[in-house]
């Protein structure tokens, strides 16, 4: 197993984040620590880091170099981004920071910034084409990708810090301010032409980013608190930005989703994503969780591990990262998948279910008994939950709880599990009948191999109007499976209103 530590020195905030990679080739994050910096106020005019930059980041080098210690860290990725990097004593801080912790803190460039970013975006979002937007304390990194490939990138010296500082809109924002503040920001985004009228979807990445993703959340009382591959319309944003810029620093405290550490910079951060609206004419914007320190973490992953940078699914890649790290047979989970998905193309005509669920059932079977880790009993409740709360890149939200409710069922149907779950309202009733009738042929193909032996090697499944046949091919005896299976016959016809034949043929 190794363990990986990556550390992020921003100019709003300083984030340490440490992962394992176990022999398997799976991964997960085991730490998290995050301290406010806001370096970008502790630079002056002569653009020198102040004494008391220099103390709070020594201070905060030294807390994360002993969580390292703490967690054995084998090895120590350390960046540092628009604060350090635009200073001009910020080589003589890595310096610093070097000597009193051995950590080597590197000043990556604005570019490379947004390359990073845009590996944990591309990696985590099931996006073709967009422009990427990493809003930071001093910058503003951007990056336009078509075909998941990177065509440009920008680094403008702006961000949610230093843009408050500029225009004094720590408290509130005049009306006067307004126009400046436009001219100004966009005056640096139209040196980039490739922005103009892209009419791509935005994706932000970053606490600003998150911060707004989360107040639109609860203004709507959504009923989940995921934000990544959250998305809100344009307009949304503009009635947000509306509502903030009528506020003043104590109003803005109040206000759900928006925390006091951030209320002071917020409308400098807006402002940022108000114009780049402007300049893009993007009609939504997609959240993501994911960003720099996710980059950081794939580049090392892919160089470590031999794997693509880029993933060519993302679905398929994260699922199988969980089903590395919670299956306890992995050939079992494979198996049932391959069965349950030979049922959906087998029996389309009696489902009529388009091939947007097919990958639902696909990512159900898989990791449908990844509850057995907590618990055998009840396991099926265990893995729905799980399921909903790992990281799935590739879907949206409703289809997540989908997945979940998919696998949480595979023993038959008990409503009771999801009646007062929080996360219900995200899907419709027609969502809660597709999932009985997904459940069934996740609970037909665990029936098909209950043994855990792969006894039942291939099944064709078919239908005329009169009723639907499973044929099965069987390498020896199957006579588990076959008693296994009646106790879904019943279930099979009142879902679909045909019974169910099963023929043998070994």
């Amino acid at each position: 197993m190794q363990r990986i530590a990556i550390i992020d020195i921003g100019s709003n905030s300083a984030r340490l984040v440490i992962s394992h990679i176990y022999k398997s080739g799976a991964y997960n994050m085991v730490f998290n620590q995050k301290e406010s910096l806001r370096l970008a106020q502790k630079t002056d005019a002569e653009g020198l880091l102040s004494k008391e930059a220099f103390d709070s980041t020594l201070q905060i080098m030294q807390s994360f170099a002993y969580m390292c210690r703490q967690y054995k860290a084998d090895k120590i990725i350390a960046v540092a981004t628009a604060a350090i990097r635009n200073a001009k004593n910020g080589s003589q801080l890595t310096n610093e920071v070097y000597e009193k912790t051995g950590i080597r803190l590197h000043i990556i460039s604005g570019t490379s910034e947004a390359g990073l970013s845009y590996l944990g975006v591309i990696n985590t979002l099931p996006m073709k084409d967009g422009i990427v937007f990493d809003l930071g304390g001093g910058s503003t990194e951007l990056i336009l990708f078509r075909n998941r490939k990177l065509v440009e990138s920008a680094s403008i010296p702006l961000g949610a810090v230093n843009t408050t500082e500029i225009f004094h809109i720590r408290d509130t924002m005049p009306t006067t301010a307004y126009s400046d503040i436009n001219y100004f920001i966009s005056s640096h985004m139209e040196q980039y032409p490739w922005l103009k009228d892209a009419c791509l979807p935005l994706i932000g990445v970053g606490g600003t980013a998150r911060t707004v993703a989360k107040m639109i959340q609860r203004s709507r009382n959504y009923p989940s608190s995921r934000i990544h591959n959250y998305i809100f319309s344009a307009q949304s944003f503009r009635t947000l930005f509306k509502q903030l810029c009528n506020t003043t620093l104590e109003e803005r405290k109040a206000i759900p989703g928006l925390s006091e550490e951030r209320a002071d910079i917020i409308l400098g951060g807006i402002s940022i994503i108000n114009c780049l609206l402007g300049q893009t004419n993007s009609k939504r914007i997609i959240t993501s969780g994911c960003g720099l320190r996710e980059g950081l973490f794939y580049d090392y992953y892919a160089k470590t591990n031999n794997v693509p940078l880029i993933a060519d699914d993302i679905l398929e890649e994260s699922t199988e990262n969980v089903l590395r790290l919670f299956s306890v047979n992995i050939e079992h989970n494979r198996h049932v998948a391959g069965l349950a998905l030979a049922m959906f193309d087998g029996w389309h005509e009696l489902h009529g279910l388009g091939r947007q669920y097919r990958k639902l059932l696909k990512t159900a079977a898989l990791l449908h008994d990844i509850g057995i880790t907590i618990n055998y009993y009840s396991h099926a409740r265990h893995s729905a939950y799980m399921i909903l709360n790992a990281k799935i890149f590739g879907l949206t939200h409703s289809e997540q709880m989908l997945c979940a409710v998919i696998a949480g069922w595979h023993n038959g149907i008990a409503k009771r599990y999801f009646k007062n779950h929080a996360y219900r309202p995200l899907l419709t009733e027609k969502d809660w009948e597709i999932a009985g009738k997904l459940a069934l042929f996740l609970a037909l193909a665990e029936s098909l191999d209950y043994s855990e032996s792969s006894t039942v090697a291939a099944i064709i499944p078919s239908t005329d109007h009169m009723a639907a046949t499973l044929e099965i091919r069987t390498a020896e005896n199957a006579s588990i499976e076959m008693q296994q299976i009646k106790y879904h016959e019943a279930w099979f016809a009142e879902t679909f209103g045909v019974p169910l034949t099963v023929i043998v043929k070994e």
